[in-house]
């Protein structure tokens, strides 16, 4: 891969005067690195100051870190985890094997959402892993991919059969759904399935965890759910937010991320779409290319670290975002 830091033209579609406050006028879109295969799943390490990414198709984890402030070291990308989520060797080169989504606990070890291996794994301190889930009701779960933790421990995280190769047609498949799915003191709960949600994704919780958003990644039916979060976790109220199946660029609603004003921040249709809580659609951040998955970054929490195909980008933005420390 290549590594450095470019300065790229921020291109903005700006439907209202709120977006200002976010992309302000001094906001530039840069790319770290490139030549990868398809990234995803960032997560900023604060005690780090690193971010950890995957390359879904080269079954790699990556960390880059950035310069040094003394100019001794300039920002760097080194290989974290391979191989990031399958051991075997009976799956053709390019499918989608790797880690995806991560996230950190709550003693900053890391959550890991493994495809091909069809289970969500923890990076203890001393780099052994623990099998956190893998079956539901002894069937194996298929490929988790996005994960976000609630304050109070419980772990969320979402399961379509990207890891296939044959997708939802795929022999090896052994559940016939695509859920949400919650890990509460060791206990698999599945919490949400909808047939007409077959691709459920990125998921976020709002600044008081009492709404959680969920993209549905499927070329018929692009669009965002906005759910209640009950007081025992459970998840009620499910109803369409976005809804962007009309929009015929590239990409689709994928990861997404929340401020600490509650706006959202969605990897979808060429670029991060940016909405207000109330589902009103501020504006779209353009990349070089279709972004799948973003963080936030840095000391203050302000720059947006965004993973979009082949390349690793950043924007630092004006109001700091969620994420954990």
């Amino acid at each position: 891969m290549l590594v450095h830091t470019e300065s790229l033209p921020t291109v903005l579609t700006r439907n209202d005067a709120g977006l200002d406050r976010i992309v302000t006028a001094t906001a530039k879109v840069e790319r770290l690195a490139h030549g990868f295969i398809f990234t995803e799943g960032p997560i900023w390490r604060p005690r780090e100051n690193d971010l950890i990414f995957s390359d879904i198709p080269a079954n790699s984890a990556f960390r880059w870190r950035p310069a040094d402030g003394n100019g001794s070291r300039m920002g760097d990308v080194e290989l974290f985890r391979k191989p990031s989520g399958y051991s075997g060797t009976d799956l053709p080169p390019g499918a989608f094997l790797g880690s995806n989504g991560m996230t950190l606990d709550a003693s900053h070890r890391l959550v890991i959402c493994e495809h091909s291996s069809g289970r969500v794994t923890r990076r203890e301190h001393d780099a052994s892993l623990t099998v956190l889930a893998a079956q539901y009701q002894g069937k194996r779960l298929n490929s988790p991919n996005d994960c976000v933790h609630h304050s109070n421990g419980d772990l969320y995280f979402t399961d379509p059969p990207y890891g296939f190769t044959g997708m939802d047609e795929d022999p090896k498949k052994e559940l016939d759904f695509n859920g949400v799915y919650r890990l509460r003191a060791g206990e698999l709960e599945l919490i949400y399935k909808d047939p007409a949600v077959i691709r459920p994704n990125g998921l976020a919780f709002s600044p008081d965890e009492r709404v959680m958003y969920l993209s549905n990644s499927d070329p018929g039916r692009k669009i965002w759910l906005r759910f209640d979060v009950q007081d025992d976790g459970r998840l009620a109220n499910g109803a369409v937010f976005a809804d962007v199946t009309a929009e015929t660029a590239g990409g689709l609603p994928d990861g997404m991320k929340i401020d600490r004003e509650g706006t959202l921040y969605c990897t979808g249709p060429n670029g991060v779409w940016v909405f207000a809580p109330s589902g009103k659609h501020l504006g779209t951040i353009h990349f070089p290319e279709i972004p799948a998955n973003l963080h936030w970054g840095d000391e203050d929490a302000r720059m947006l670290y965004v993973t979009a195909r082949t390349g690793l980008y950043r924007i630092q933005l004006g109001i700091p975002g969620i994420r954990p420390e």
